[in-house]
Order: C-alpha cells, then sequence, then structure tokens
C-alpha cells in the first residue's frame, strides 16, 4: 500500500532569491618558459630501460588554461597484483616519503619543472614492481575543472641534471580529472620507463580506492 505523504500547510509565497551570476573563468597565467635537455622524445606507450642510479628524478610540468586549476603529482608505488603495499605507499603533498625512501616528493620543482620525485634505485622495496605517476586536479569534480583547461603538460626522466628522456602529453579532455602521466616497472629484474599519457575521471581518493589505498 502506498503511504501518502504528509500535507503541509500552505504557506505565503517568498519573493524569489537574487540569482547569483556564475563565476567566469579565471584566466590562465602566462605559459612558462621551458628549456629542456637534449634527452630522447618517446612516444605514448614506448618502453625505455632505465639505468640503475640513486639519482633519478621524474619530473613534470604544465600550465593552466584555467588558473583555479591546482594541480599536483601523486606517486603510486604497486606490487604485481598493480595495488599498493599498504596504505603508506602512496607519495603526495600530505605524505612526501615512501616508506622504504626510495621516493620523495620535490614539491619545488627546479628551474625548469613543476614538481619532481627524487628515487634512489637501490632503495626500492623489492615487493615493488612499478610506480606510476598522476596529475590531479585539486577539487576538481567540486568545481568543475578538468584536463581541457591544462596544457604542455609533460613528463621527463633524469639522471642527477641529465635529461634521458622527455614525453610530451598531446591529448586533453573534459571528462578526464586524473592523467597518468608515465610509470617505471620492473620486467626481469630490470627497471623500465613508460609514457602512460591515459586520464581517467577520478579525482584523487578516487585514484586511491582504484589502487588499493584506504582513505579517510
Amino acid at each position: 500500500m502506498q503511504v501518502p505523504l504528509r500535507q503541509q500547510p500552505q504557506q505565503p509565497a517568498r519573493p524569489a532569491a537574487p540569482v547569483t551570476p556564475a563565476a567566469p573563468v579565471a584566466p590562465a597565467a602566462p605559459a612558462k618558459r621551458r628549456v629542456f635537455g637534449n634527452g630522447q622524445e618517446l612516444r605514448k606507450g614506448q618502453k625505455v630501460p632505465l639505468p640503475m642510479t640513486n639519482n633519478l628524478k621524474i619530473c613534470v610540468g604544465w600550465d593552466v588554461e584555467d588558473s583555479r586549476c591546482d594541480v599536483d603529482i601523486s606517486s603510486f608505488l604497486l606490487d604485481d597484483a598493480k595495488k599498493v603495499i599498504s596504505d603508506d605507499w602512496f607519495v603526495f603533498y600530505g605524505m612526501t616519503n615512501s616508506p622504504d625512501r626510495s621516493c620523495s616528493l620535490n614539491v619545488n620543482g627546479t628551474n625548469v619543472d613543476d614538481k619532481c620525485v627524487d628515487i634512489n634505485m637501490s632503495k626500492i622495496d623489492p615487493r615493488v614492481s612499478r610506480v606510476v605517476f598522476v596529475l590531479t586536479i585539486d577539487e576538481a569534480l567540486t568545481r568543475g575543472l578538468n584536463f581541457s583547461m591544462i596544457k604542455d603538460a609533460y613528463i621527463r626522466v633524469l639522471d642527477g641534471n641529465n635529461e634521458l628522456f622527455r614525453f610530451m602529453l598531446t591529448d586533453y579532455y573534459n571528462t578526464v580529472t586524473s592523467m597518468m602521466l608515465g610509470e617505471i616497472y620492473k620486467h626481469n629484474g630490470a627497471w623500465k620507463f613508460a609514457p602512460i599519457g591515459d586520464g581517467v575521471g577520478k579525482d584523487l581518493a578516487g585514484l586511491c580506492a582504484m589502487y588499493g589505498v584506504q582513505t579517510d
């Protein structure tokens, strides 16, 4: 039996509240002038071997079309099942070092790059077989922000100050709020780098769930 809704007493009509106009798109800052090294420029999906070095750097940069876009990099240290070993195997602005001290986030970047992850290859826990590097836009889902508002994003690999490889992102979609730029992974005991350039419509919490990180 359908239960009728309780009838509410009639209230006098109220004047309509004034409509607040939508906030305009925030103007973009001028594009940064970057001078890269002489590293090999890679294609999406290409795989290249990495040297065993204590001074590997994964550096990223971008420009924005809308200055409301606050972009961050996160690194997920994954096992063979492509899940984190435990919740703290996830490096981001709120936890800048991995438990094995192999990966450290440098939020200040370099004179070329916006952010860098410093990696000591010799310290990577043997259970870790892959490290994925992801760009996210803060509060993208709640504020209606996406990667069509980003341009000139890239990831590059350095040994110290020597650029080894570089990948320039070419695809920017309004359905994407997080972008997997690249990864290092272990294959037959040797480490390699692969640019990815694939995005998803998830925020940082959604990525954590995807990779097995339990968040509050």
